[in-house]
Parts: structure tokens; sequence; C-alpha cells
């Protein structure tokens, strides 16, 4: 053991490199992360924070106080110091100097003060320095402009982050979260805005800023409320049964509990879990988080799973890893076969996606083989191997959107490490540019996707067969086409291979009078590839949707017909469901897994409202049902909704046949 001598050496080699010009690399060599010397702690900050030599920017202030919410201003910093216990003399002095700080920070950022918005309480510890106003002003724009996520205040993307960061390391937990509708901004807003500050005790905000600010890391901050939340897996989980409000205020207030002592394995376990997290999705949205620019902002809330750069996979399996906890990828290569046999990096193990669709028995199979393979790998310590499963698509969406419902299947089985290659193929045929051949295993220039789109274009209209579907919308085309001049004219044609352009969006409210739109437009109806430019999805209300009891549903005389089938989201998320018919309602219920025989109403919908029924040509299964308007000659794609439906043949004519009731009735 150590002796205390021994242990507190390194003071005495900050105190000589705090004499020299250091910088924070130096002192977190020295220190590793300890808690500082009080007498040492301003200097170290000041050197952290790249503030040493600022000045006094106070200098430039003309000490006019006339923001807008001005005497909102000094409430909260009357109110703040009252509770710091300090001598009456004392306070009116802080008082003071933190409305002029704020003040000041205000008029020369251009932003407006705000109330609970996390300053006051990171003036707090940067107060307990004792330093000269000037200097307390520097350590708290540094802080604020570097440390606290700009995204905040922005697009939200910092809470889409910490999501994303709970998926990668504890999808159970995140799926119970997603479950309650229970969003990260919703409880960590305060830990971000005040770095802690606003909840935990003064004591253990300074020793937490002491490693934070060694660390020289602002991404640390998301991996210290990752810490927070994980290590309250078990106690959220068991409040199942508890209100959404409830859960929120016992995740907000976990940090309170955090005592001095824990401090430090608290940072080291977050560290820990920062090394066992890819590092390029952290490189690439950093600026961008830190900054507020909304460059990625849709990349990030929109993101399935955490992303991966071709450039981080590429370094992964070509070097041994330095270290057992460091990242090591299994890259699942999804694309279909004759893309996989084109061209492919020498790592990756074939999960042909279309299998989940056309064979599912054989798809979880696969599955298994998978499964084994990463463990033999594993256990061979293969350059192969990896605990962290990385997906890799074509990166066209064509192909992608199977590849998304294969990773969406990974993730609701709550598989840990789950990423998703940014780019796809195309973007490792582009990293290896010339050099392709000695990198690309099997690459055929003829049949690669990238060399010769042409080529995997006609592959795959080549596959392609009419499916049952396809038949049957030509009949009822032809059949329609067949009626009487007045109902023609009204029906017009059945369009069996649109090619659309995109419309623009519209909302469809209840109030609309949408069952009006048969006069004088055309209906259309197709079984083919989606063509319409439909990214807005029926998203599930924030409140409750109507509960009811299956069997007891089903009895419902007005129903027709009862399909069951999974729904599928856009982002490949699929939830079982049971898909019913009556004359004039299409109704879907999602199923509840915690409350069996129990669902959920989540698609009530007037089937006047149908303007397209479309179905893929590879997958006739997945049918998408389109809401809309007419525009002239147009039709505006306002919503859909999207299921896979085993029976799909007969759900498509039954649909479709109590539409052209609806129409003869009208008639």
């Amino acid at each position: 053991m150590a002796s205390p001598i021994e242990d507190n050496h390194w003071i005495g080699d900050l105190e000589n490199a705090l004499q020299e010009e250091c910088s924070a690399t130096d002192i977190y060599c020295i220190c590793k992360g300890k808690a500082l010397p009080e007498k040492w702690r301003s200097d170290v900050w000041q050197i952290c924070l790249d503030v040493r030599d600022k000045g006094n920017q106070l200098d430039h202030f003309n000490e006019v106080f006339d923001l807008p919410n001005q005497t909102v201003l000094r409430e909260d910093c009357t109110n703040f110091v009252s509770k710091l216990g300090n001598e009456e003399e004392d306070r009116l002095s802080v008082i003071s100097d933190l409305e002029s700080i704020i003040t000041f920070y205000c008029k020369s950022r251009n932003v407006t003060y705000t109330r609970h918005n996390g300053w006051l309480e990171l003036l707090a510890p940067i107060l307990t320095l004792k330093t000269p106003r000037s200097t307390t002003y520097n350590l708290f724009e540094a802080i604020r402009d570097t440390y606290v996520p700009q995204s905040c205040h922005t697009d939200g993307n910092a809470f889409h982050i910490l999501r994303l960061l709970l998926l990668y390391h504890d999808p159970e937990l995140c799926s119970f979260l997603d479950t309650k509708r229970i969003t990260a901004e919703q409880y960590c807003l305060t830990w971000f805005q005040s770095l802690f500050a606003a909840t935990c005790n003064l004591e253990v905000v300074i020793c937490m800023w002491d490693y934070y600010f060694q660390q020289s890391d602002p991404f640390f901050i998301f991996f210290l409320s990752l810490i927070v939340v994980v290590n309250a897996r078990d106690q959220i989980i068991s409040m199942k049964d508890e209100s959404r409000e409830t859960i929120v205020a016992t995740l907000t207030n976990m940090p309170c509990g955090l005592e001095a002592d824990d401090v430090s394995d608290f940072c080291t376990l977050a560290q820990y879990y920062a090394l066992k997290t890819p590092v390029s999705f952290r490189n690439d949205l950093m600026q961008n988080v830190y900054s507020g620019s909304l460059l990625y902002s849709s990349v990030v809330s929109q993101a399935l799973c955490l992303p991966v750069t071709v450039h981080e996979l590429v370094e992964n399996t070509s070097h041994e890893a330095s270290s057992v906890d460091a990242v090591r990828f299994f890259l699942v290569d999804c694309r279909p076969i004759e893309h996989y046999n084109a061209g492919h990096l020498p790592t990756a193990f074939h999960l042909d996606c279309n299998l989940m669709l056309q064979e599912p028995s054989a798809f979880a199979t696969a599955v298994q083989g998978l499964l084994s393979a990463q463990r033999q790998a594993l256990a061979h310590k293969s350059s192969a191997g990896g605990e962290h499963l990385c997906f890799l698509g074509s990166g066209r969406n064509e192909e992608d959107q199977y590849t998304h419902m294969v990773v969406a299947s990974f993730l609701q089985k709550h598989t840990q490490y789950v990423s998703l290659l940014n780019g796809g193929y195309i973007a490792v045929h582009n990293y290896f540019s010339d050099h392709i051949e000695d990198f690309l295993q099997d690459h055929n220039p003829k049949h690669c996707i990238v060399c010769a789109p042409k080529y995997a274009e006609n592959v795959a209209q080549e596959h392609h067969k009419p499916s049952q579907s396809q038949d049957l919308f030509g009949k009822i085309s032809a059949a329609m086409k067949s009626k009487s001049a007045e109902v023609k004219g009204r029906l017009i044609d059945y369009i069996v291979n649109p090619n659309s352009s995109p419309m623009p969006e519209r909302h469809v409210s209840s109030n609309d009078k949408i069952g009006r739109r048969y006069r004088d437009v055309t209906p259309v109806f197709s079984i083919d590839d989606d063509h319409d430019n439909v990214t807005n999805e029926r998203s599930d209300h924030e409140e409750k949707q109507e509960l009811v009891q299956i069997s007891t549903y089903l009895k419902n005389p007005e129903i027709i017909e009862h399909f069951p089938c999974q729904e599928v989201k856009l982002n490949g998320f699929m939830y079982k469901s049971h898909l019913m018919v009556t004359n004039a309602e299409l109704i879907v219920l999602r199923e509840i897994p915690d409350i069996k025989g129990s669902a959920e109403i989540i698609v009530k919908r007037p089937l006047s409202a149908i303007v397209k029924i479309t179905a893929r040509k590879r997958h006739p299964e997945l049918i998408t049902f389109k809401y809309g308007v007419p525009d002239g000659e147009n039709l505006k794609i306002s919503d859909m909704d999207r299921f896979l439906i085993p029976n799909a043949d007969k759900a498509t004519k039954v649909v479709s046949d109590q539409i052209l009731n609806q129409l003869k009735a009208k008639e």
C-alpha cells in the first residue's frame, strides 16, 4: 500500500507545474482526476478552461442595467444569494456581482435571460473560489459556452443523443422509458443546463467539476448523465405501475443522492462507458451540439440507433484492440445476396435482410448463426470479432428500409451495443476509392451497385414477378372500367404502376369532409413501390390511447374481417397488431405486451380517407395505406400507416371492396 507521503506526492508536482507554463493535459497527467486542493483549484480551473490570460472583459460593460426582464433577473439573484447564507454585507456585494455578470453576458451575446435557465446554479461553485469579479465572469463564460450543450435550447439534439447512448448500452431501460413516453428532456434538462449544480450539493459539484475540467471533454456530461440513469435502472423498471410524472420526478432527483465520496467512482464509471462507446458520432456531432447548429438536427432526431462512420469501422477492424474495454465491432452486412457477392469487407458476416419478410424461420436461423459466429470470433480473438454489432446496408433507401427493419428487430430484443454504419456500402466503396480492389473482397465492378448502378437496377427488375395482389388490383381496374359511363366518369382508371411526383403535405383533421373527394377526382390505388415522398407518418399521441380487450372488441358485429399483422414504423420498429375492417372504417389495435389480451386503438380511419394502397415489389405483404385529399388532378398525401400482413392479398381485397361499395352506394 502506498504511504500518505507517496499518495500526496502529486500535490507537490501540481504546485511546481502551476509555477510554470502548463496545459490541461499536464494537469490531468499529474492529478489523474483527483479532487483538487482548495488553494490550487482556481488556478487549475482557469488553465483547464483556458481563461488564465483572458483579461478583464467587464471593462467593456457600461454598467447600464436595462435588459427587458432586468427586474426578473434582479429578483432571481436576490433569492439565490439569500439561500447561500452569506453575511448581509457580503450578500449585497454578491448580488451586485451576479447581476453584472449575467447582464453583461446577455448583452455581449445578444441573448435573453430566462428564469430557471441554470446560469445562477453554474455561478455558485465558481463563487466558492473567491476570485475577482472579472475572473468569475471569464470562468462562467467558458463553462457556459464550452460545457453546456447549446442544442438544449435549439433543436433538442442533446436529449436525442442521450437517448441513443442509453439505447446502445441499456436497450431494455430505453424501451421502458419510450413505452412510458418519457423523453430525456423531461428529466435531464437541469443536469445539462447546470452541469448537475442544480441537483447535487455544492461539495459534490466541485469534486465533479475538478474531474470534468481535467478531462477537457465537454461531451463527458452525456456519460455522467448516462450513469445516473443506468444506475437507477432496477428502481425505474420496478416503477412500471407508477405514473409518468412520478417516474420523471424520481429520475430528475437521482443525482441528489450523490455524496462527495461517490464522485470518484461515479466519474470513473462514466469514463468506462465512454470507452465502450464508438467515438465517431461524438466527433461528428459535438461541435454542432455545443454550437447550437442545426446542421445534423434531422440526422440525430431520426437516427434508429447509434451511427458509426466508415473511418472508425475500418480503423477498428484493421488494428488489434489496444484495450480489453475498447470498442470492437462485429460487422453484419444486411444487403441482398447479389449485392454482397459483388463486393464486401472481408470481416463482414452476411445476413440477408430480405429473409426477414420472405422466410421468417430461415431468418431466425440465420440470426442464431450470426450470434454463434460472433461468440466463436470472440473466443478465438479474431480480427473480425467484437461485442459491438455494426450493421451495414447498401446506402440506398430502396434496400436500407429493410436493413432498418432488421436493426429494429435486434433492438426490440434488447440487444446491447447495436450501431449502424453511416452511408452503408456506398460510403465504404467511396472511402477506399482507387484502392477498392485491395480492401473489398470479391469486388465485381460489373455487378457492384456503385460501379454499375444500371446493372443493379436491371437485376432487381428481372427478379420481380407480379404478385397476386397486383393481379387483384388489375381485376378491380378492369371491372370498374366496365361499369356505366356515369360511374366510369367519376372513378376513371386504377393506376397499377404510378410514377407520381412528390406531393405537398397537409394535415387531415377529423372535421375535413374528405368523404366527398371522389367527386370529379380519380381515386388512386396502387400495388407497387412507394413513389410518394411521404416522410410524415402517424405518430402516437402523447395522451393514452383507448384501451380495449381484444377478444371483446373482435365480437363487434360491425367488423367484417380481422387480420393479425405487425404495424411497421418508418424507423423499422414493429408492433404486434390487429387490423379490422368495417363497412366504413379501418381500425387497428396494437397489443400491449405487459397486459395480456389488451390493446390500444392506434388507428381509426374512415375508408373514404384512403387514397392509395401500396405494396413493395419484392415484399407484397408490406402494405401501406395512404390518406389525403384532392388537389386539382393530383392528391395531397398527408399521412400513412404501414403494416406487415401475412394475408395481405385478402386484406387489400376486403378494404378495396368496401371502398367500392361506398362509392357505388353514393351513386
